[in-house]
């Protein structure tokens, strides 16, 4: 498999700035792996799919406020970091921009805060060492002055934050949203419960390893960044006892549950690190359905669908999806695959 196997051209307007309101208002588009039939539905219709018995998995992780702006002390230069996991002792692996030139102790004050950030050692690929200065927790700062880092393809700042949220989300640790839960309201997944559907959580926290670009020609040469989730005894239980399907929401649940499960189909609870890429070629031991966003080009994301609907259909669903102008990426609307 090629790297431009996976790539394709979309106009620049359909590029969702805004989430659709409310959430379950965005349209879906259902593809059927077996006929390959596709069908143009809107969001709330998707209990139309699901049955009594089918187990819905989502990722209950939540963004953090990661994303610090501030000026170097004393030169006054403007610096952005991005926070992307903890260390030990208290420091946090971030990317720092620009970076390159900053030596370990260099201080960072953040802009109308007046908390200080010390920039420190050099980690791989670029990345930072970064602690508050005058000690404490870095998890309070970036509560206090931390911003959430929408993706950079979003030119429009959210209204209120809990935009880029799911409405499940509780467990801190995500650089990115789980896009694929965005869709969902409350009033939604009561609905679903109410027609036998089960809805467990597992987590995984997104980080840059999902976004890295794939540059390798052969895309199995390919090495994702390992990323941290968990899947509690009771989601396990949940998911092995089930009499229906078990359907994913989102690549990163798709990603934890593969990765936990067994050659027959069981998955696993604990907790741990992934750094599985699914691409064509692999196959699926647990996931048997999918609710997906529309993804970049060239990206991990997009192959992880190839992987599980085929390539070619998946490329005759983006095609008429991008023909009858639906809205792509982060913001924009949902596939759902059987």
């Amino acid at each position: 498999m090629r790297l431009t196997d996976f790539d394709y051209t979309l106009p620049a307007e359909l590029v969702a700035q805004r989430p659709a309101s409310p959430r379950d208002a965005s349209r879906l588009l259902v593809v059927d792996r077996a006929t390959g039939h596709l069908a143009h539905r809107v969001f709330r219709d998707i209990r139309e799919y699901l049955r009594a018995g089918d187990v819905l998995a989502v990722n209950d992780t939540r963004v953090l406020p990661a994303r610090l702006r501030g000026r170097r002390v004393p030169t006054g230069g403007a610096i952005e970091l991005l926070l992307l996991r903890p260390l030990a002792g208290g420091a946090w692996e971030a990317l720092v921009r620009p970076g390159r030139r900053l030596r370990p102790g260099q201080i960072v004050e953040l802009r109308s805060h007046g908390v200080q950030i010390e920039v420190g050692e050099r980690l791989t690929d670029g990345r930072r060492a970064v602690r508050p200065a005058e000690g404490g927790e870095m998890l309070d700062v970036l509560r206090q002055a931390g911003e959430v880092p929408l993706p950079p393809y979003i030119h429009t700042p959210v209204a209120d934050p809990n935009e880029y949220q799911t409405v499940y989300a509780r467990a801190d640790g995500a650089v990115a949203a789980p896009t694929a839960g965005l869709h969902f309201t409350p009033e939604l997944l009561d609905g679903l419960r109410a027609r036998g559907v089960e809805f467990v959580t597992v987590t995984l926290h997104i980080g840059l390893g999902t976004f890295q670009r794939v540059v390798a020609d052969d895309i199995r040469e390919h090495r994702m960044e390992v990323e941290h989730y968990t899947i509690t005894p009771e989601a396990a239980a949940t998911i092995n006892g089930r009499r229906g399907r078990v359907v994913a929401v989102g690549t990163s649940t798709v990603r934890a549950l593969e990765t936990a499960a067994s050659a027959d189909g069981r998955v696993a609870a604990g907790s741990g690190g992934t750094d599985l890429f699914l691409y064509p070629g692999l196959g699926f031991r647990v996931v048997q359905a999918m609710v997906t966003n529309f993804h970049l080009p060239k990206t991990t994301l997009l192959m992880l669908v190839c992987a599980f609907a085929g390539r070619d259909l998946i490329r005759r669903a983006y095609d008429a999806a991008i023909h009858e102008r639906y809205r792509f990426y982060s913001f924009g609307d949902a596939m759902l695959i059987v």
